[in-house]
């Protein structure tokens, strides 16, 4: 039963398989540690809309409200045709809108660049979030039906002081639907259990930074 986390399916999975093979099947990872300032930004963005109308975020959402912010999901068990093994999504979510027709919607935050091609790279990610929620595991939060997919993105576009001691960035706000592909989603899942299930790891992605720094300390404990 392999723990897969929403977040694993868009950059280490792209990333490199060999780490994404040694950090799922055995919790071997080996990463640089996460800027603490965009953990904060995150968070400040997530509490400033908790509980805010959809048309705070974009006119284009139907409306209704922010319900939840930084929540866990778990999926129930996934069974792949054709793996010896199973699954689930595990991971947190940033924020879940309420839209007054009882569907929800699931929003990501994001400090970045608005382009085009970042609403197919984390469809795989916000994907999975929504079938967790609308599978989840016993005991664990269900949402359904999830009807929208989404990133709202705050690019830096000037900096400005207000007194002597307060500046402030100021943001350019993008709305960007995502859309869902459940047949996808799950055809990827069927490529990553057909990894997992194999006795070995798959070779590593000679880009790959973390193991070209793990094989010349190899090379180096070797001398």
């Amino acid at each position: 039963m392999y723990k897969i986390s929403p977040s694993d399916l868009t950059f280490s999975w792209d990333g490199c398989k060999y780490c994404f093979y040694l950090k799922v099947k055995h919790n071997i990872v080996l990463r640089g540690p996460f800027p603490g300032i965009f953990t904060k930004m995150a968070n400040l963005t997530s509490e400033f809309y908790l509980g805010k109308p959809t048309s705070e975020i974009s006119l284009d959402l139907p409306p209704g409200f922010v319900k939840l912010k930084e929540k866990f999901v778990k999926s129930a068990p996934i069974s792949i045709p054709g793996a010896k093994s199973q699954c689930y999504i595990n991971g947190r979510f940033d924020a879940v809108i309420q839209f007054d027709d009882g569907s929800y919607g699931i929003v990501d935050y994001k400090t970045s660049e608005a382009k085009d091609e970042h609403a197919i790279f984390y469809s795989r990610q916000l994907s999975a979030y929504a079938y967790a929620l609308e599978h989840p595991a016993p005991n664990a939060l269900g949402l359904s039906p999830i009807s929208r997919l989404g990133l709202f993105i705050l690019t830096p576009d000037r900096f400005e002081r207000m007194t002597n001691n307060d500046m402030v960035f100021v943001n350019k706000a993008t709305w960007m639907d995502v859309p869902r592909d459940d047949e996808a989603f799950l055809a990827l899942l069927g490529e990553v259990m057909a990894v997992l299930d194999t006795p070995t790891p798959p070779r590593s992605s000679e880009d790959c930074g973390v193991c070209n720094y793990r094989n010349s300390m190899q090379e180096f404990l070797a001398r």
